[in-house]
């Protein structure tokens, strides 16, 4: 039985308190703090009598006063950060100075250059080590639980691993035009950034889409995925020995790509200000506006998703595959906890890495991620919270 201090009030934390509630034996406690307290007070009304005693506050995620003043105040064990990644450092901070357990689920990224990777973060290793408190960074699903599978192909079916492919495959239908399934400033910025992959000790950097690939997914069909940059390849080509080649594969539908490259060339998905009727406002921000709010496709979109990943390396002396992914279906997420897939499976993820540093399974000090503990907890969490896992043993290879 513990307190945990959940920051944001998006779609992913909709669904990490649904479940935090849903596990109201280790959570039973949490404030959902947001700079819009309106929305934490109306899921506060959805969620109450359940178990869970909920509180609310408005706080500003970019302001470490504020943030050590209402740590401080309510004394949780764990902060769940489900805000904005460009807010990870101050929170990571205030955690340090209130002396709190840190978790969040995507690395931090400069709101003023679209570049996301984990090297301000890992700076935070020897301060959170003799502070003696973990920091869980990535705790979503990807990055998240395909790290932990990464740990849990390592750990039963391999001696070494030499390649990985994540392949994330989204076959819902929201019936917009044009929208994304997440924060539409994070989306953006990412898929119109250049591609990457870890081959052979170097990064190897492609144009944004320049690498294609079609796969045949289980409950959805046949799709175009795309090579994309992801914070996971850059913690697992450092932390999984004798890899080889790591890449990460979306996959996207021909109108979203033509409605992107339309915005891309009129300047729309720029993070330059632009000055307009003498103020400055950035294009992308903007958009953002303008685009419906992820959290509302839920009762809109049909389909499922297909995430997982495939292994290439060695046991026993021979060659071996081996494939993990979770299949998760759009409506039944919204019939549990009123959102779309993609939300839920990044917030249950969340919910589980919380648990387990709350209950002291994952814990020691300093600063991690999820492929850096012991994988077979969090696996377990899986299939009982609501993302199954399914293996395949001969899997169909990506060129």
């Amino acid at each position: 039985m513990g307190k945990a201090l959940i920051i944001g009030c998006g779609g992913v934390a909709g669904v990490a308190i649904h479940k935090c509630v849903q596990n109201h034996e280790v959570f039973s406690e949490i404030m959902i703090a947001s700079r819009t307290v309106e929305k934490c007070e109306t899921l506060k009304a959805q969620l109450s009598g359940r178990g869970t005693v909920i509180h609310t506050a408005r706080v500003d995620a970019d302001d470490v006063g504020q943030l050590v003043r209402l740590i401080e105040s309510f004394k949780p064990e764990v902060v769940l950060h489900l805000a904005l990644p460009y807010q990870d450092l101050t929170i990571m901070e205030a955690c340090l100075k209130a002396g709190v357990h840190y978790i969040d689920t995507a690395n931090y990224e400069p709101l003023d250059t679209a570049k996301f990777e984990y090297k301000w973060q890992w700076d935070y290793h020897e301060r959170y080590k003799e502070a003696g408190l973990t920091a869980l960074l990535g705790s979503g699903f990807d990055p998240g639980v395909t790290s932990v599978f990464t740990a849990y192909a390592l750990k039963h079916h391999f001696d070494e691993i030499h390649e990985i492919d994540i392949l994330d495959a989204n076959g819902g239908d929201h019936g917009y035009p044009f929208a994304t399934n997440f924060n539409p400033e994070i989306n953006i910025r990412e898929v119109t950034a250049n591609g990457s992959y870890w081959e052979n000790g170097d990064w190897v950097e492609t144009e944004p889409m320049e690498i294609k690939r079609s796969y045949d997914f289980e409950g959805i069909g046949q799709r175009d995925m795309y090579l994309l940059h992801h914070e996971e390849l850059e913690s697992l080509a450092k932390n999984i020995p004798g890899i080889r080649r790591i890449r990460f594969f979306m996959t996207f539908g021909q109108s979203y790509l033509t409605h992107l490259k339309v915005l891309e060339n009129v300047g729309m998905t720029s993070i330059e200000p632009v000055l307009y009727e003498g103020r400055e406002i950035v294009p992308l921000q903007f958009l953002k506006a303008l685009l419906p709010d992820p959290a509302s496709l839920g009762p809109r979109t049909v389909g499922k998703t297909n995430i997982g990943c495939i292994f290439r390396g060695v046991k026993d002396g021979r060659e071996k595959t081996y494939r993990l992914f979770n299949i998760c279906d759009h409506q039944a997420c919204y019939r549990e906890v009123g959102s779309q897939a993609i939300s839920y499976t990044t917030g249950v993820p969340a919910m589980i890495g919380a648990m387990l540093v709350m209950q002291g399974v994952w814990r020691k000090p300093g600063v991690y991620t999820t492929e850096q503990f012991d994988p077979d907890p969090f696996m377990d969490a899986l299939n009982q919270w609501g993302l199954p896992w399914q293996e395949d043993f001969s899997p169909v290879l990506v060129d």
